[in-house]
């Protein structure tokens, strides 16, 4: 836009040139008609650029034009702009003197001013930035015009604050993001070194924030991450540094301390501020956070390595449940990179078929036949040895890799029960452990009935195991999918009855045929009173409700007598069987009934 304004006042100019040239003879008159004419559409064009402002002065610097551009950016209206002089109007104190000099150097002695970016100042005396070119009319006359073409740079500045802003601070709570904070500490670690201090870090992350989000909305979610951060303001000393690193998550940097105890101090000051409901959607909610501490020098010597292992602790602390409070150990870490490496492991584990199904029978205590098998994971890994299913399955739940674990299960199990059925064993139930993930995901009942009806089974043929906090958490679409299926046939049983949120006014209203009894109650049973009186109020209340009752974990003699004497139907455990591969179950379910092993 600025070159072609110059561009037109320049080949205006050579015209006013040529004009002046002319013989005499020359049809004077229409000349300076056009040249009126072109004058006028020049004017008409400088009026016409709503961002260009140009101001004419004479070499006095008295303002002789002023366009409507100018009117808006400096806010002098034209009628009071015209005769100033231009220094008075738009130029800032400072640059007053040497504006006045390099105007009298042009006229003198023809040193143009060059083009440059300047801040102007506006009639308010706000700062005005504008990229600022000047052009001399008649510069080999006696009264030269000067003129000034101004354009506003005031949206390009403020773009480059905005992302200046984005760049560095987050846009909800104005305080430092992460790139911002790990330069800011790594300055500060630097004087703590050279001071001799300690420093520690606390990395706070609200718990089930998710949930916030979910029930009350983003925007409730936003209002209480803007509270928190008020809250911990009040809380931050002048020279401690904050950041929101992530949507829940925060990270302070607190310099001269050097010891476990002095944190513990600081970290009950932070939660303390949560003792104090948040006011969301209109009513107060208690609100917790877990916190982890590390500490400059014994836990990292840079930023990033004390945010890490800051974060480490935090994730420790939130399996102690909410609200808790852990200082970083190497072992925490240690354990997290073993873990990342097994979750790798795992991954190729499920693409290079390294899985296996176990099946463990579960036997009646009337006659002692094998009536169901429960499918078990096993993983062998090809350069290892086996690895637990109590540490690889909740990995694969927290990597989110027990979709596809079950997935793979749920297929071999179908297909082990076709082969078993193809072979006549036709009166034999597999039960299937489904995680929450999969209940809970929008077609995943669908999956397991498909992959039943896919090998040709009957929905009796293929049961189903789910915990009671994932029938907790069943909304009424998921609950009515377990009843369509509950009412086909499929066998449903709460597993680990007895150890979520057992509710018995729940079990009148969930399609479930059978109740487990967790193996931690059968285990005490025959020594503790308390054990055996749950149990046997479990077995009681199944039978109440028309529901079959399998007891877990029975490795004794003495632990079957008892729950043979409570009327237990089956029972499951090493006692009888451990799980077992598929081709040492089979001469089993010929055979006519189980012996203790």
């Amino acid at each position: 836009m600025l070159r072609r304004v110059v561009r037109l006042w320049t080949r205006w100019r050579e015209k006013s040139a040529f004009r002046r040239a002319l013989p005499a003879s020359a049809d004077l008159a229409l000349v300076q008609r056009r040249h009126h004419e072109s004058e006028q559409r020049f004017r008409a064009l400088l009026e016409s650029l709503p961002r260009v402002a140009v101001q004419g002065y004479d070499r006095d610097r008295r303002v002789i034009y002023w366009n409507e551009a100018s009117v808006r950016l400096y806010g002098y209206p034209a009628e009071e702009a015209m005769g100033q002089l231009l220094e008075d109007l738009i130029i800032p104190e400072p640059m007053r003197q040497p504006v006045i000099d390099a105007h009298r150097a042009w006229i003198t002695e023809g040193k143009e001013i060059p083009a440059d970016e300047l801040e102007l100042r506006h009639r308010s005396g706000e700062a005005v930035p504008v990229f600022s070119h000047h052009v001399m009319l008649g510069e080999h006359t006696a009264s030269p015009l000067m003129f000034c073409v101004d354009v506003d740079l005031s949206d390009q500045k403020r773009a480059h604050r905005d992302l200046a802003f984005a760049t560095h601070f987050d846009r909800l709570t104005h305080l430092p993001n992460r790139q911002a904070f790990e330069a800011d500490l790594d300055e500060l670690l630097e004087h703590c070194r050279r001071q001799g201090q300690g420093l520690a870090v606390l990395y706070l992350d609200i718990d089930h924030f998710v949930e916030i989000n979910d029930a009350l909305g983003y925007a409730q979610g936003d209002q209480l991450l803007i509270e928190l951060t008020r809250r911990l303001r009040r809380q931050q000393r002048s020279r401690d540094l904050m950041s929101r690193v992530s949507g829940d998550e925060f990270v302070m940097a607190c310099p001269e301390i050097g010891h476990e105890q002095e944190a513990r101090v600081l970290a009950e000051r932070i939660r303390a501020l949560f003792h104090q409901p948040f006011v969301l959607d209109g009513g107060e909610r208690i609100v917790t956070a877990s916190l982890g501490i590390s500490l400059f020098p014994a836990h990292g010597m840079s930023a990033r390595e004390l945010i890490r292992n800051a974060d480490v602790a935090k994730n420790r602390a939130k399996l102690d449940g909410r609200g808790g409070l852990q200082y970083f150990k190497q072992h925490f870490h240690d354990e997290l990179v073993r873990q990342h490496r097994l979750a790798e492991g795992l991954e190729r584990a499920i693409a290079n078929r390294e899985l296996s199904l176990h099946y463990q029978p579960q036997v009646s205590t009337v006659n002692g036949r094998i009536e169901n098998l429960e499918a078990l994971l096993r993983w062998y890994p090809a350069d290892g040895e086996s690895v637990s299913p109590a540490e690889f399955i909740p990995l694969a739940e927290r990597t989110g890799l027990i979709e596809r674990l079950g997935e793979w299960a749920m297929e071999e199990a179908c297909r082990q029960q076709a082969a078993w059925r193809a072979a006549g064993i036709v009166d034999l139930r597999i039960d299937l452990n489904l995680s929450g993930r999969q209940v809970l995901a929008a077609d995943g009942l669908e999956r397991f009935e498909a992959c039943v009806m896919r090998h040709g089974l009957r929905p009796q043929d293929v049961g189903i195991e789910l915990t009671e906090n994932v029938l907790i958490e069943a909304d009424d679409r998921i609950l009515a999918k377990l009843r369509r299926l509950y009412h086909r046939g499929v066998r449903i049983a709460i597993d680990d009855f007895g150890t979520g949120y057992s509710s018995l006014s729940y079990l009148k209203h969930f399609p479930v045929t059978a109740l487990k009894v967790d193996r931690t109650f059968v285990r005490d049973a025959p020594q503790q009173p308390e054990d055996r009186a749950i149990m046997e109020a479990a077995i009681f209340i199944g039978h109440r409700l028309g529901l079959e009752v399998v007891a877990e974990g029975v490795e004794t003699g003495e632990q079957l007598a008892l729950l043979r004497e409570m009327r237990c139907d089956l029972v499951q455990g090493f006692y009888f069987y451990p799980p077992l591969p598929a081709a040492e179950v089979f001469p089993l379910l010929v055979a006519p009934s189980a012996t203790p092993h």
